[in-house]
């Protein structure tokens, strides 16, 4: 008999498994807070909220280090499999009766071989992402039929791209899905060791990566990217207040979002935005406040969110960064399409980013949004 003490922030639960004698467990605690699929909250009608950033999920990073207990775990019959297949994220298909949201698979589901990777406790429910990009199309359809939802209910499911149901999905799937989605990729894309080469295995439930080389044995950790982007304002002394949006040469045409770029060494971060907004658009700016984080694992970015004030206003764009830049009033933002719209106009960047967020915060306010205590 294996005792496997399972500890939440919510207190501690004890679950016995006799895989001998086959004794069940009680599941009165499973699921009791979560609510029927019918019930979900509509992310369609959600006000203001930031994406991927809503997690109640408990890493229990206690577990992870006693690979016998991940094993039995990982067997557990009340265990839940996050899969991802080349990127992709197991969400239902689109039914009248059910709305969006992240799907499961069981514990015992037949796997490829493939990366594990133990994600923590939902309540009390262990949560473990799994790759199984190497099955074919078909073969990955046949696996999305077998796929739950949190409450047990089995419906027809699909994979598809996280930033295309991401914004349709209740803030705890698509923080879920984000999680999983970047613990795959920083996994299959650690493959061999940054100081001799040798190939690397996953170890701690798929949280670190260790050499196998015994003269080295290098452990790395799952790597972020810092990026910060920010949402720059300007307030003439007669006239609206304007902010500033650029057009990367990539992006669809009309398209239009806040500036952003990646954190140097030895940099801050307000540093990091007065040097990204200068050399993209040669607008000096002087004040910046931060305002929120989001994990972007598109692939393995973190985007730190801030708003600042501009010193300059002539715009004289970086061709390699940017097609076009623009100051723009509220009244003129209002007016915007979106990202995948069809015809013609200005649009605003996908629903799901940070970048959304705050623009949309900033249409939201009636004032300028630094304020004279910022950094």
């Amino acid at each position: 008999m294996t005792i496997i003490r399972l500890q939440s922030k919510s207190g501690t639960h004890r679950k016995i498994i006799d895989e001998a004698v086959g004794n069940p467990i009680r599941h009165d605690y499973l699921f009791d807070t979560l609510q029927a699929p019918g019930s979900l909250p509509d992310r369609r009608t959600r006000p203001l909220t930031m994406f991927y950033t809503q997690s109640t999920l408990d890493r229990a990073d206690h577990l992870r280090k006693d690979d016998t207990r991940m094993q039995a775990l990982r067997q557990h019959h009340d265990t839940r499999l996050v899969p991802l297949w080349q990127g992709q994220s197991l969400v239902n298909s689109a039914r009248e009766d059910i709305l969006p949201q992240a799907l499961l698979l069981p514990a015992d589901t037949a796997l490829p071989p493939g990366l594990c990777v133990f994600l923590g406790l939902l309540d009390t429910v262990p949560l473990f992402a799994v790759d199984v990009s190497s099955l074919d199309e078909a073969a990955r359809d046949e696996l999305a039929g077998h796929a739950l939802t949190r409450t047990g209910l089995s419906v027809a499911g699909c994979f598809t791209e996280l930033r295309v149901a991401g914004p349709l999905l209740p803030d705890e799937d698509g923080s879920l899905l984000a999680y999983a989605r970047g613990m795959i990729y920083w996994n299959n894309n650690t493959r061999h060791c940054l100081r001799c080469g040798t190939l690397m295995r996953s170890t701690n439930a798929g949280h670190t990566r260790q050499c196998t080389r015994d003269s080295c044995g290098y452990i790395v950790f799952p790597r972020t990217d810092p990026a910060v982007i920010m949402l720059v304002s300007h307030t003439p002394e007669a006239g609206e207040p304007v902010c500033l949006l650029g057009r990367h040469p990539s992006w669809p045409e009309g398209v239009f979002s806040t500036l952003a770029g990646f954190v140097e060494p030895g940099e801050s971060l307000e540093n990091a935005v007065r040097r990204e907004v200068l050399e993209e658009a040669a607008i000096r700016t002087g004040e910046v406040r931060y305002v929120a984080s989001q994990p972007w694992p598109f692939p393995r970015s973190i985007m730190l969110g801030f708003e600042a004030r501009a010193l300059s206003t002539e715009i004289c764009c970086d061709p390699l960064e940017l097609a076009d830049a623009q100051w723009f009033t509220r009244g003129q933002l209002r007016r915007f399409g979106s990202w995948g719209d069809e015809g013609g106009g200005y649009k605003m960047p996908r629903k799901d980013s940070i970048a959304r967020f705050l623009i949309d915060r900033w249409l939201s306010e009636d004032a300028d949004l630094i304020s004279p205590a910022s950094v």
